[in-house]
């Protein structure tokens, strides 16, 4: 591991660079892929984002490798249950950094089928990311102000109808739908704007998840419930920031398999009040156990070697 002989700027420095020219690599190769995802037909479009899954595992791998030399990589992953990377997953999960997305992708390389992650539809146009997620059939959702849904309430549906259309795609291949169920990234702001009543979560929506397992639910070989914990950053003043500068090296991760149960599937989550209602409390009755768990993640002592 570098970061063992090298100055701790260096390495930083080292890392950043080391991690974009990876990015850039990968990315001129998918580069054919995603412009040919432009035309239309559905059986060209499933080609091309099959050929930009297949880099993009590359990139994955390739940033496994990097890490390893680079970070610390004193994580704890624990798997409550068997997985299958050639079986559908739902997997829903805390979120706390963009460092969660990179995180996950190494965590579960090889382990199941690829990640693709609802993303806020401003994402779409960031330069190489959003133009490769956009070619990966990744979910982009746009979020409108309770202004604008009163003065156009078919805007309420939008994200829906959004979710309805990539769960068709994804019934043609395998795949790992994450779902950040809080919808953005915890800060203590965010939590005392909530006025949330979890320790150490932002209050979880319940409508992506519901709308996707009504379109697969049948096609998930379960439901991937995964609570991510990260040391304190190091020197660098955001999450993401030290994660970048291979600072962050210390984390815990734990991941519970679960069926998916009937009672999940039988309901419409739009216009069934009781499906919905007990769909929210499944929710919530997961958001619980979760933030109980990260208190006792959090309490017990990151691994030192």
């Amino acid at each position: 591991m570098l970061a063992s002989f090298l100055p701790g700027p260096v390495v930083g420095a080292l890392t950043v660079v080391i991690k974009f020219v990876a990015l850039m690599f990968w990315f001129t190769l998918m580069l054919p892929g995603v412009l040919l995802h432009l035309l239309p037909g559905v059986t060209l479009r499933d080609l091309t984002s099959r050929y930009c899954v297949w880099i993009a595992r590359r990139w994955v791998a390739t940033n496994k490798v990097i890490y390893h030399l680079l970070h610390p990589m004193r994580w704890r992953i624990t798997v409550d249950g068997s997985l299958d990377p050639r079986r559908n997953y739902l997997l829903i999960s805390n979120h706390q950094s963009w460092a969660d997305i990179l995180v996950l992708f190494v965590a579960f390389h090889g382990r199941v089928p690829f990640l693709r992650f609802f993303l806020k539809d401003q994402l779409k146009y960031i330069p190489v990311i959003g133009q490769v997620c956009w070619a990966m059939e990744f979910p982009f959702m746009k979020r409108y102000s309770r202004e604008q849904i009163a003065a156009n309430p078919a805007l309420r549906n939008q994200d829906l109808e959004t979710t309805r259309a990539k769960c068709e795609v994804y019934k043609r291949q395998p795949v790992t739908v994450v779902n950040f169920l809080e919808g953005t990234r915890f800060t203590p702001a965010k939590q005392a704007r909530q006025q949330s009543p979890f320790r150490h979560l932002l209050k979880p929506k319940s409508a992506g998840a519901a709308f996707t397992l009504r379109a697969m639910g049948e096609q998930f070989a379960g439901i991937l419930d995964v609570t991510l914990v990260y040391a304190p950053p190091q020197r660098a003043k955001t999450l993401l920031g030290s994660w970048l500068m291979g600072e962050q090296g210390d984390l815990q991760l734990h991941v519970r398999v679960e069926p998916v149960s009937p009672a999940l599937l039988e309901g419409d989550y739009d216009t069934d009040a009781d499906f919905r209602a007990g769909f929210q409390q499944w929710v919530s009755s997961h958001w619980c156990a979760k933030d109980a768990r990260i208190g006792d993640m959090r309490a017990d002592a990151l691994p030192n070697n």
